[in-house]
């Protein structure tokens, strides 16, 4: 299968491994687009791209951009989307809705969201949805076995609306637990500080799905302490209560378990050490990149614009 993998240029996460997890699997033409050229699709299709040489075309681009381009991209065909944020389309925020009538504009394309629930959403409103987790880059982060001198912490951003929550039950925990909230620049200072947290406070409230940061400390031998995004959620990812991580739903039932866990370190390192493997052997970007090539493959729905079908999904 030969793949043309339209890439941000600038983003924030390193997602280099995840890219090279997905080009081990196919015959991968990878072009990272600077925002300009993102922002003219059309343009740069005119220019670079032959469409009939490639079998699917990914794009992995800011939904930003291209929610505004919905006429020429509905055109490209054998289009998948890769979308590690289409949660923000079910929680209140800005893009509230608005993936959805994205996608309601040319419904035949797949989607690969990286939320179970996200998923099975979408495919309720009628749309070609397939679910891959995100993970984490193994060439960066893993298991060191230092000693653990901080006890409970986050490491993160919390400055964004769709993090409101996350911020708020950061804050009401740092009022009755001494819990570190902090900052790190990627690769080396991250691997070292996760590799120094005994227990890793994930805080995803209101987000339906768990985020990169879940994949990053159970890989690097933290105790994941995650706000329960619910049951299809943790039964697609293999997710144990008290087994290979723990989850809460408010702060009362964070504190409680940890104290059964303060009072019982050998439970606690049994739960590190099975969501360590878990992480190993499922949630790599190698892992993943598989993954989303094999969603890929699978037949997609033929194109509608022809047929009038358009008109009357509108």
């Amino acid at each position: 299968m030969k793949v043309l993998f339209l890439v941000q240029k600038e983003q924030r996460a390193i997602l280099d491994r995840l890219y090279d997890g997905i080009a081990a699997q196919c015959e991968c033409d990878i072009r990272w687009l600077s925002s300009d050229e993102q922002a003219d699709l059309r343009g740069y299709f005119h220019k670079h791209v032959d469409t009939a040489r490639y079998d699917r075309i990914l794009f992995f681009l800011r939904f930003k951009k291209e929610m505004r381009q919905w006429r020429f991209i509905r055109t490209v065909p054998n289009l998948v989307i890769l979308e590690h944020d289409a949660y923000q389309n079910y929680i209140p925020c800005k893009y509230t809705g608005l993936f959805s009538a994205h996608y309601r504009r040319m419904p035949w394309v797949r989607i690969i969201s990286s939320g179970a629930d996200v998923a099975k959403r979408l495919q309720d409103e009628g749309f070609d949805a397939v679910f891959v987790p995100k993970g984490y880059d193994q060439t960066l982060l893993s298991y060191r076995e230092r000693e653990r001198d901080i006890e409970l912490a986050f490491v993160g951003s919390t400055k964004s609306v769709a993090y409101s929550g996350r911020k708020a039950l950061l804050d009401e925990l740092g009022q009755v637990e001494n819990l570190l909230v902090t900052k790190t620049r990627s690769g080396e200072e991250y691997c070292e500080t996760l590799n120094r947290i005994r227990f890793f406070v994930s805080a995803d409230v209101g987000m339906g799905e768990y985020m990169i940061k879940n994949f990053e400390a159970m890989a690097c031998g933290c105790v994941l302490l995650a706000y329960d995004q619910g049951d299809r959620e943790n039964s697609a990812l293999g997710f144990r209560d008290m087994e290979n991580l723990v989850l809460y739903r408010d702060v009362a039932e964070l504190r409680e378990k940890l104290s059964l866990l303060r009072n019982d370190p050998q439970l606690a390192a049994r739960i590190a050490d099975a969501g360590r493997l878990l992480a190993e052997r499922q949630y790599s970007f190698q892992m993943i990149g598989q993954k989303i090539v094999e969603a890929m493959a699978l037949p997609l729905r033929a194109s509608t614009l022809s047929k009038g079908w358009f008109s009357w999904f509108r």
